[in-house]
């Protein structure tokens, strides 16, 4: 092989791994990626993507500057027309996801270009070195990821990328530098999934669905927002000119993991959560795929089916449930290309799942026999999604995008018995009377059904306009947001009570008939109501090459939503003046050829109200009671064959009572204050990255983040010349001066709420709320090794600090996760203190590598380990105050730093120590080892492979989340203090078996 050869080889090989941390310089939300560079003025660049035929030629400017954008994810032959002349051999060109490939053509201004002098410029995958990008960011794909023990779901592939870390809150969930699980936003090619009730989880496809992610997390540009934590955007796989299709079979036996461990409490008793060593979470996949073209050149495919079963098991001593989930999704994504400058694509999938457990009541450990089953409740979750996407390239330097797509989402609750069986109990004095029954009604579990709905709209338009050295960008885009919940009974909508009362009593204010004593109380309920955010945005952005080697990102952001209640009254309304976001970074090629690089960023970023929150407030309830004589009891039999017991009602006693009735509100001028403010974050990133050659590079950057605002809900019991509030939980800015509606005026009156709004019980000293803050420092290094087909390798390194007095809109120390509706401002006491927050992280190692021994066998390994958060303690007093700061609960209200340490009876005489966060110490670092070994089939022309994955193969099983409550009243510490809630999940196995063709 002559030299020529060689090099082409080589740059081929450097091109086509292109597919990692490159930051965006397209479009919103991007589902694409682009290729630039400089040339010499009037040189035509065409590229032909190898897979469609798609064909893009454009011509360099006067400047030499040329970019081709919006281009499908994939690989790219390039080639170059100079004043007339072609190059006779096209070069090998990858495009990421949300990246920039730079491809700088030089020679002579006369001669064709020849490959020896074609530059290559920031193509490796993890050298970073992208001179394009100002933002922090990791990209992966699907085929990398196939080398490596990644679990099948997006957030193990989030947890790849430096700054991420599973929280150890009860709900769960990732955290982006030192955010909290509900600041995040998640992206399936351009289409907003997270969840927009309460802003945490997100929609998921299949792992094999997939084709490729970028994990954002830190300095993203002006099109995107709505995110004071990290983004996921991920890429669906397309159909090409070639028919293709595949099965994939995975398998995660339980026999294949380890068994968690029963965990016991220092006086020998069991964890609140009974015993674990026998729980099992068994799944089985399996999915089929077909892909091609529908017309050649023109119009693809891509379709798949994935049957999902599991059969998980919960066993306590005396309990057991069963759950059993046989789910099917499928999805489907078309691309048509209508000519080379106008493209349509079509994404449609659905992630319905449905689950059934079988619950046991009279379980045997010892015997290990289940015996009957004492009901039955179902769940639900998902829903159907699509988008519609059209890209045009209007002129060589314009190109426009406009994206339309629905998101849905379900939360269901309930029993397979719902539609036969209404609840029937027994109250206390029936009981006392009579003794209890044992089969009365044939309801399961007695539980209302509880469902709610979650829609989300959402259309955008984007533009990209080259001009000279300016790329300026712009667009705006909308989302409505509606979410309708409801909580109601089983059967025939009422909840039926037997009632022993005394003859001749009043009940609903009638006289009982003579010698009746036995009543039954049907009561009808029925909770919630539809509430909707419409949120709306639009963005400028100036990408300027100053000078060739220097890159200016100047954008600005402007925000605005509305919030309604479910009467159609607004709760909450900001405009684009409220919510200004500006976006400013530089990259400087220090060298000129892209292999070093400094780079900052400085931004603001905005989160908007939730849907919970209007739903809190603002729905309604139906509430009713009719009361009947009961005149014994009748037999009947169930669909399942059981008899039950039903209550034969008698004369109506007197009206339906309403008194419970309350009709969602239409003002709501007392529950949150006037213009309010929306929560805020300043970011701040100055980082250097360097290629040391065309295989290993290193990086390092430093991030400051900044945040001085919440939204949430206050208790405020003393307002200046308004007594009206002497007890409420209005939504306010805590810390900020406010204004509220005051009924006894009718009028607004003015509350600084850091020097007012809580009065003490006892003392009655006036106080305020101090103002949140929160603070993210963190200096970050890596070190990459690319892919070369024989082996890869990345290690990086965090050293960071999370602090303030306040976790973000929810609260993982006390577990609640309902969004800007927890206890910090519950008592003055609560967000007191600042110190480590509970997502600190101080110390946070990463890596991970792949290496191929032939083409037979490859093997890959990943390791995290970073320190346990902080143990803090909460009490539930604090000094001159009468009032309980906090509740004993795990997860009960608010919580003091103040400990009593004497005279605990008398608030007046209390001697209290005071607590910071974490002065507790801290819990054990978490370490997770993965391994897995991939086989291939060494048969030319059939491609089939077994990749079996270990996960936390040391089986570290370390505490991640402990009791938190140090007293249960003043003075009287809790027994459990410091001690483990949830754990590290253990050791477990899965093998992929695939077959493509």
């Amino acid at each position: 092989m002559n030299r020529k050869m060689l090099k082409k080889a080589a740059l081929s090989v450097a091109l086509g791994a292109c597919l990692g941390a490159l930051a965006p310089t397209v479009m919103a939300q991007s589902a694409t990626g682009a290729i630039a560079g400089r040339a010499n003025s009037g040189d035509q660049i065409t590229i032909t993507n190898t897979a469609t035929g798609l064909t893009r030629t454009v011509t360099a400017g006067s400047d030499g500057s040329y970019r081709l954008s919006q281009l499908p994810v994939g690989d790219y032959s390039l080639t170059v027309k100079r004043d007339g002349q072609a190059d006779k051999e096209p070069l090998a060109v990858n495009v990421s996801l949300g990246g920039t490939t730079n491809v700088n053509l030089g020679g002579s201004d006369t001669g064709p270009v020849t490959l020896d002098s074609v530059q290559v410029v920031g193509s490796r995958i993890v050298n970073r070195v992208d001179v394009y990008s100002t933002e922090s960011s990791f990209n992966i794909s699907r085929e990398e990821l196939s080398r490596m023990p990644v679990d099948q779901s997006v957030a193990a592939v989030a947890l790849l990328a430096p700054g991420v870390v599973n929280s150890g809150s009860s709900f769960g969930g990732l955290s982006f530098g030192g955010s909290s699980v509900a600041e995040n936003v998640a992206y399936i090619n351009g289409l907003n999934v997270t969840d927009p009730y309460r802003r945490q989880g997100f929609s998921t496809v299949p792992f094999n669905f997939y084709q490729e992610f970028q994990v954002k997390t830190g300095g993203y540009s002006a099109e995107f927002g709505r995110s004071t934590g990290g983004v996921i955007n991920a890429i669906t796989r397309s159909g090409t000119n070639e028919f293709k299709g595949g099965v994939e079979v995975t398998m995660e036996p339980s026999a294949w993991a380890s068994a968690k461990k029963d965990h016991f409490h220092r006086d020998g008793t069991i964890d609140e959560r009974d015993r674990t060593s026998r729980d099992r979470s068994p799944l089985m996949k399996t999915n089929v795929w077909a892909s091609g073209p529908i017309l050649k050149d023109k119009l693809f495919f891509f379709a798949m089916y994935e049957n999902r079963d599991s059969k998980s098991q919960d066993v306590d001593a005396t309990e057991a449930w069963k759950t059993k989930s046989n789910n099917d999704f499928w999805g489907t994504k078309l691309d048509w290309y209508i000519n080379d400058n106008n493209r349509l694509e079509l994404l449609a999938f659905s992630d319905k799942a449905d689950s059934v457990t079988t619950s046991y009541d009279n379980y045997n450990w010892d015997t290990n026999i289940f015996g009957d089953s004492s009901g039955q409740s179902s769940g639900s979750s998902g829903g159907d999604n699509w988008s519609l996407t059209y890209t045009g390239t209007l002129t060589d330097n314009f190109v426009a995008k406009a994206m339309y797509g629905v998101n849905k989402r379900s939360a269901v609750s309930n029993s397979p018995m719902d539609a036969e069986c209404s609840i029937i109990t027994l109250a206390s004095s029936y009981t006392k009377k009579y003794g209890p029954k044992t089969n009365e009604g044939c309801h399961p579990t007695n539980a209302a059904i509880s469902s709610r709905d979650d829609k989300r709209e959402a259309a955008r338009l984007d533009f990209e306009w080259t001009l000279g050295d300016h790329l300026l960008r712009f667009g705006l885009d909308q989302e409505v947001m509606d979410s309708d919940s409801s909580v109601v009974y089983p059967g025939d909508g009422f909840m039926y009570q037997a009632l022993v009362v005394n003859a001749g009593s009043s009940v609903n204010g009638v006289v009982l008939p003579p010698g009746v004593t036995d009543i039954i109380d049907a009561r009808y309920k029925v909770t919630g109501s539809p509430v909707s955010t419409k949120a709306q945005a639009f963005y400028v952005e100036d990408n300027w090459n100053v000078t060739p080697n220097l890159l200016l990102n100047l954008g600005v952001r402007f925000d605005q939503f509305h919030n309604k209640l479910a009467s159609g009254a607004t709760f909450a309304k900001s405009t684009f003046s409220d919510m200004i976001s500006p976006r400013l970074g530089f990259s400087w090629d220090v060298q000129g050829d892209g292999s070093m690089k400094v780079f900052g960023n400085a931004g603001r970023y905005y989160t908007p109200l939730t849907n919970k929150i209007a739903d809190y407030f603002g729905g309604g309830t139906t509430d009713e009671h009719t009361y009947y004589v009961l005149q014994g009891w009748s037999q009947k039999q169930s669909s399942t064959g059981n008899t039950y017991l039903v209550p034969v009602l008698g004369q109506q006693i007197g009206p339906v009572n309403t008194d419970g009735n309350a009709p969602a509100p239409s003002d709501v001028r007392t529950a949150v204050a006037r213009d309010l403010k929306q929560v805020f974050q300043d970011e701040f990133i100055l980082g250097f990255q360097q290629a040391l050659n065309e295989e290993w590079s290193y990086g390092v950057n430093a991030t400051y983040r900044r945040m001085t605002r919440a939204v949430e809900d206050a208790r405020i019991n003393h307002v200046e010349g308004c007594p009206w509030y002497s007890g409420d939980w209005p939504i306010i800015n805590p810390g900020e001066t406010n204004q509220l509606w005051c009924p006894d005026t009718n009028s607004w009156v003015t509350l600084d709420s850091s020097k007012d709004g809580y009065k003490a019980s006892g003392s009655g000293a006036i106080m305020g709320y101090k103002r949140p803050k929160r603070t993210y420092k963190a200096l970050e290094f890596q070190l990459d090794r690319a892919w070369n087909d024989k082996w890869a390798f990345n290690a990086s390194y965090i050293l960071s600090k999370s602090e303030g007095n306040i976790e973000g809109p929810v609260n993982s120390d006390t577990g609640y996760n309902d969004t800007n509706l927890v206890q910090y401002y519950d008592h003055p006491a609560v967000n007191e203190r600042y110190g480590v927050t509970f997502n600190d992280a101080r110390h946070q190692f990463k890596l991970r590598g792949t290496f191929k021994l032939n083409e037979q066998w490859s093997f890959g390994s990943t390791l995290s380990a970073r320190s346990g958060g902080p143990i803090t303690a909460f009490g539930v007093v604090w000094p001159n105050d009468n009032r309980n700061a906090g509740g004993p609960g795990e997860y009960s209200g608010g919580g003091s730093g103040w400990l009593c340490t004497a005279n605990c009876s008398s608030w007046a005489n209390r001697e209290l120590v005071y607590t910071e966060r974490g002065a507790f110490g801290r819990m054990p670092w978490v370490v997770d080892l993965g391994a897995s070994v991939m086989w291939t089939l060494p048969v030319e022309g059939i491609d089939l492979k077994a990749r079996l994955s270990v996960y936390n193969l040391l089986n570290r099983q370390a505490v991640v989340n402990v009791h938190s409550r140090y007293e249960s009243t003043p003075g009287t510490k809790m027994p459990y203090f410091g001690e483990g809630t949830h754990w590290q999940a253990p050791r477990y196995t899965n093998l992929v078996v695939t077959w493509n063709f």
